[in-house]
């Protein structure tokens, strides 16, 4: 009885504080262009199928399957002044590739209600949680696509054309959010996951879909202020927080902005060691300086029981801007836990500022040698600027570097191995490239192992992809 006053008292002042913030938003107005909707960040305004594709170099013939990611990319016209990056409509851009060939590009927008109302269409089917705009992420799990998000969308069930089929929890079985960036163990086949939901500010979840697509743990954690936690990172042993000082902000919700998150100093920086199928009170809470971690790329335990985590590390978040990220250094970061002491201790891998880690998956929660990251050439360049892709060997510390050139601005590239691989970086690499002068992308295909030679192949779009977050190799 009492869970149940409680979810009526919230839901009564969440109605009411949504009610000021519309008429706030209403007022709000901005002669600035704003960085996330001008420039190379301009959405596209159609969708496209194009299956005269132009190619330069060889496709790899054993790549049978879809790239595929996802972003914001608003189907109407938004009150700019409002606007946050996060907050944009879903939009999908995929190429199938097969014997050698690009069958086809795809872009298509998840269609939210609000997506196919501006489209004319039928809502898209499925129950809708808190909201359902669904941009961040695309995975490929128990045999289906699914584009996610965090914070209080359900994932969206996605076709082989990147239709939308459906908004679905995990057939029913999810209770509550999911998260933008949930992680395969490559030994179970599960997935897991740490979510959180905008309003609930004292819980987040340990999230566990097994290898059938269903939820078989959804374990409460005990939380303050209301963190925004954007990944997370598995071992043998743990699954591992990032409670971070990016906490719910009324302020900005009561003001009209669309993405209530800011940089809190009043919040500790911490991270916490879940085991695996641990409560609340068992995770093993570790201080850290206050910084804001969007992606780790790779976590693992070693002999002596310390837990290594290789982080983005950005000094702040959110403090300045409410339109998107505005950190002033990202360096790439080796951090170990170590749960006896309850410390972390942060080591440089490379100063420059970086992001979108992303190291071969197959080794996920297991030691490794290779991480790849996106360059981001200055302060707040996630506008996108940079050129370069950067490959760590965290065995020597060098760190090679592919240039696309000027005016080529790289996305996050993902690893796929080849078949028979016999070494980590065995494998390809492949992510979008924007040419700027030209306004297109090619999809661009390196040897991972010959990281600076020329492209294995590049697939040429015709039109510019706006930048997007995050998606995947799947294989068919």
């Amino acid at each position: 009885m009492a869970g149940q006053v409680k979810n009526l008292i919230r839901s009564t002042v969440t109605k009411a504080v949504g009610a000021v913030a519309g008429i706030n938003r209403s007022l709000m107005k901005s002669d600035d262009e704003h960085p996330f909707l001008t420039g190379i960040h301009e959405p596209m305004k159609a969708e496209l199928t194009i299956t005269d594709l132009k190619v330069t170099g060889a496709i790899p013939a054993d790549l049978d399957g879809r790239y595929v990611r996802i972003g914001p990319n608003p189907a109407t016209p938004p009150n700019a002044a409002a606007y946050h990056w996060f907050m944009g409509d879903g939009m999908i851009h995929g190429l199938r590739l097969k014997n050698g060939k690009a069958e086809w590009y795809r872009n298509r927008w998840i269609r939210s209600t609000a997506v196919s109302k501006a489209l004319g269409e039928a809502e898209a089917p499925g129950p809708r949680a808190m909201f359902d705009t669904v941009n961040t992420n695309i995975v490929p799990h128990a045999g289906q696509t699914w584009a996610v998000v965090e914070a209080g969308g359900n994932p969206v069930r996605v076709g082989p054309d990147l239709e939308t089929i459906a908004h679905d929890p995990f057939g029913g079985s999810l209770r509550g959010s999911f998260s933008a960036h949930p992680h395969l163990d490559p030994d179970t086949g599960e997935m897991h996951a740490i979510c959180y939901e905008g309003p609930n500010l004292d819980t987040i979840r340990h999230v566990v879909v097994d290898k059938a697509g269903r939820v078989r743990r959804e374990e409460p954690i005990k939380v303050q202020h209301g963190p925004m936690i954007h990944d997370c990172m598995i071992t043998k042993n743990y699954v591992i927080i990032l409670d971070m000082p990016v906490t719910f902000s009324m302020k900005r919700l009561i003001g009209g902005f669309g993405f209530p998150y800011a940089w809190n100093p009043d919040h500790q920086a911490r991270v916490g060691l879940l085991p695996r199928e641990g409560k609340s009170d068992d995770v093993i809470w570790c201080t850290v300086d206050p910084c804001y971690v969007f992606h780790p790329a790779n976590g693992f335990e070693t002999p002596d029981g310390k837990v290594i985590l290789d982080v983005c590390a950005h000094d702040s978040m959110f403090a300045e801007s409410t339109k998107g990220p505005d950190s002033h250094s990202v360096p790439f970061e080796r951090w170990t836990i170590d749960p006896k002491t309850k410390t972390v201790a942060r080591k440089m891998i490379d100063a420059e500022a970086q992001e979108f880690p992303r190291p071969n998956e197959a080794l996920i929660g297991k030691p490794y040698r290779y991480a790849y990251t996106v360059s981001l050439a200055h302060e707040n360049a996630f506008v996108g600027t940079s050129t370069r892709l950067f490959k760590h060997d965290l065995e020597t510390g060098k760190r090679q570097v592919h240039d696309f050139g000027p005016g080529r601005v790289p996305g996050e590239f993902v690893f796929a191995a080849k078949a028979n691989a016999r070494a980590e970086d065995d494998g390809w690499l492949m992510g979008y490239v924007i040419d700027t002068a030209n306004e297109t992308t090619d999809l661009v295909i390196l040897d991972a192992a010959n990281f600076e030679g020329t492209p294995q192949a590049s697939i040429t779009i015709p039109h510019r992809i706006p930048p997007g977050f995050h998606g995947n190799w799947i294989p068919a």
